[in-house]
């Protein structure tokens, strides 16, 4: 195999549009909605979140939550919960676990927000939230497990777009229907690298053969070496040798890693191999 370096590329330009859309959407709304990968809970966030939202309400949400151990989630929201200040609940797309406590703690963080709109004189209105996050960390199956139960849209408000608009959850509380993208940063490969595990990042950025050997050093470290041994029935964890194994050759007789490497992201994706948090709670409190 192609000893490539990994390098996950970037387009600063994209960055730079897209926060300044966002910026446009928090202009619109009383609390936001922050949604994580539940693997990533701190490498799927945004750095610099507090400056982005400034002193807008957030909850935050670990997402894909069937995807890792439950124990170790639990260590995780109770270590975001303090390091953050927010409330911080699981989700994923298979249940509805925590929905009516997310849409009221919505309520009640917009709560101040409309006090003082009606201090001003005017009516009150219900709350509105938006949801944001990285690509791919699951920000629109969000959307659609809150509006299920209700399709009304009511339409554009004033200063906002026709492309966007509101979806009446409750009486006191209106969906922005399109989700808010938080864009990757540049500066750090390690976080691009994890991003990249998960798919939040372009496939155009990288090749999948040093990404996939990157994952699989990376649960070798730990209690997940054995996990992932067991899976691909191995214990030399590299692509070559899990391509000899399933017997997955190319013409000139070498092992065809390529492949190796997109089935291996392909399995960890999708839960296959087990079920991992990929960030370290001690290294990476918040």
């Amino acid at each position: 195999m192609k000893k490539d370096k990994l390098h996950i590329h970037w387009y600063p330009g994209h960055i730079a549009k897209a926060e300044r859309q966002l910026k446009e959407k928090l202009s619109l709304v009383d609390v936001v909605i922050e949604v994580r990968d539940a693997r990533l809970p701190v490498s799927s966030g945004y750095k610099d979140i507090e400056k982005l939202l400034g002193n807008k309400p957030r909850l935050l949400l670990l997402n894909k939550s069937d995807l890792v151990n439950p124990t170790e989630l639990k260590e995780w929201i109770k270590s975001l919960c303090s390091i953050t200040g927010c409330d911080v609940f699981s989700t994923d797309a298979k249940n509805n676990n925590n929905l009516n406590v997310i849409i009221n703690k919505s309520v009640e963080l917009a709560e101040p927000r409309i006090i003082a709109l009606m201090n001003k004189g005017l009516l009150r209105r219900p709350a509105r939230v938006m949801v944001v996050g990285m690509p791919n960390v699951g920000k629109s199956s969000v959307i659609n497990k809150l509006t299920k139960s209700s399709k009304t849209k009511t339409g554009a408000k004033a200063g906002v777009t026709r492309q966007q608009q509101w979806v009446r959850i409750n009486p006191k509380l209106e969906l922005l229907d399109t989700p808010g993208i938080i864009p990757t940063r540049q500066d750090d490969q390690n976080q691009a690298m994890k991003l990249a595990f998960v798919n939040s990042v372009s496939e155009n950025a990288y090749s999948p053969e040093p990404v996939a050997q990157a994952l699989l050093d990376t649960l070798s470290m730990g209690n997940y070496k054995t996990v992932v041994e067991s899976y691909y029935k191995t214990n030399i964890l590299n692509l070559e040798n899990i391509a000899l194994s399933r017997n997955w050759i190319i013409k000139s007789g070498s092992p065809d890693t390529e492949r190796t490497a997109k089935y291996i992201l392909k399995d960890f994706r999708e839960g296959k191999i087990g079920k991992f948090i990929l960030d370290d709670i001690k290294t990476n409190p918040q």
